[in-house]
């Protein structure tokens, strides 16, 4: 069984990811800063269900630090996955600073844990959100990703030539994953399916930029944990897409959580976005070819497991702030 450091390990990908991995009987190292770039109790929530688990230890540190590569020196990696990062294509218009600090910097430490410590693979989360305003649909990996909208975007390219770079230089396997909207159980309180989620039925005002025509191919959790551990295998340098094979409108999700739940929206529209993208759509006939890979995990029973882990969780779930 492999050793593997994954970073951002109390986010929602990255605790999701090292789950699984410890399920199949691999060891894991997290490392978080459990910061409050949402609320900190979906973070500890995860946290504590991780460190229950044997074989995971855990790091309290900022990825972006120089002093964090230190922390490993005597750990030996089968593979880094570096899932940490500033997310947010609207937060990072208010503060650019700190989402370069985190995806590009980190990013840039985490290559040099692999290559002072000899780990050869190195896996780095990115985002659907670099192909920019025009790109075709469903979008290949070959599409433009040089004109990102948004600081977010930008830093995520910018992790990506790193990466690069230290491929290049060092021969680190490198896969670059270009997630696609994911949702799921214990998702971020920042993205719409939490956010909806909470707000109809605890008849909270559903608030939505724009008309609500915007569309999004939402992925499944576990479907985007199974691609980062299929994308493990060597490629060399590759950047593959994962994303979801259902594409809704924005106002078409809402009705299939007042569907799912059984209570009506109270839909409030306001001003569209600049920063957000209008329709995002993958072509993952590249993961299908190299990984294996295929979402499974349909739209309605993926939302039905949400609106479930939801209610479990409801005495502390209700309070958490959903901006």
């Amino acid at each position: 069984m492999a050793n593997y450091l994954v970073t951002g390990a109390a986010g929602f990908i990255g605790a999701r990811t090292s789950h699984i991995l410890l399920e199949q009987g691999h060891t894991v190292v997290g490392i978080d800063n459990v910061n409050d770039a949402y609320d900190p109790r979906m973070k500890e929530y995860r946290l504590k269900k991780l460190m229950a688990v044997p074989g995971f230890k855990f790091h309290r540190h900022d990825i972006s630090e120089k002093s964090c590569i230190a922390l490993f020196k005597n750990e030996k990696f089968e593979g880094v996955i570096n899932l940490a990062a500033r997310a947010g294509v609207r937060y990072s218009v208010e503060n650019p600073w700190v989402f370069l600090e985190s995806n590009v910097t980190g990013t840039l430490n985490m290559l040099e844990v692999c290559r002072q410590f000899g780990c050869k693979k190195f896996i780095l989360a990115s985002t659907s959100s670099i192909y920019g305003e025009n790109p075709p649909y469903p979008t290949p990996e070959t599409a433009s990703s040089s004109e990102p909208m948004q600081p977010y975007a930008a830093s995520k390219k910018g992790a990506e030539a790193l990466a690069h770079s230290y491929h290049h230089l060092y021969d680190i396997d490198v896969t670059v994953l270009r997630f696609f909207t994911v949702y799921g159980p214990a998702g971020r309180p920042d993205l719409a399916m939490f956010r909806f989620v909470q707000w109809i039925l605890e008849g909270q005002p559903v608030r939505i930029n724009g008309d609500g025509n915007q569309s999004r191919g939402f992925t499944y959790i576990d479907d985007i944990s199974r691609g980062i551990i299929a994308a493990l295998k060597p490629v060399g340098y590759e950047i593959i897409n994962l994303g979801g094979h259902e594409v809704i409108s924005i106002n078409q999700l809402v009705e299939i959580v007042e569907d799912l739940t059984g209570k009506k929206a109270i839909v409030q529209h306001g001003p569209p976005n600049l920063a957000d993208m209008l329709n995002n759509q993958a072509d993952v006939s590249k993961a299908r070819t190299m990984l294996g890979w295929e979402p499974q995990v349909n739209l309605r029973q993926g939302l039905k497991n949400l609106i479930d882990w939801y209610l479990a969780e409801r005495s502390w779930a209700k309070e958490v702030l959903t901006p």
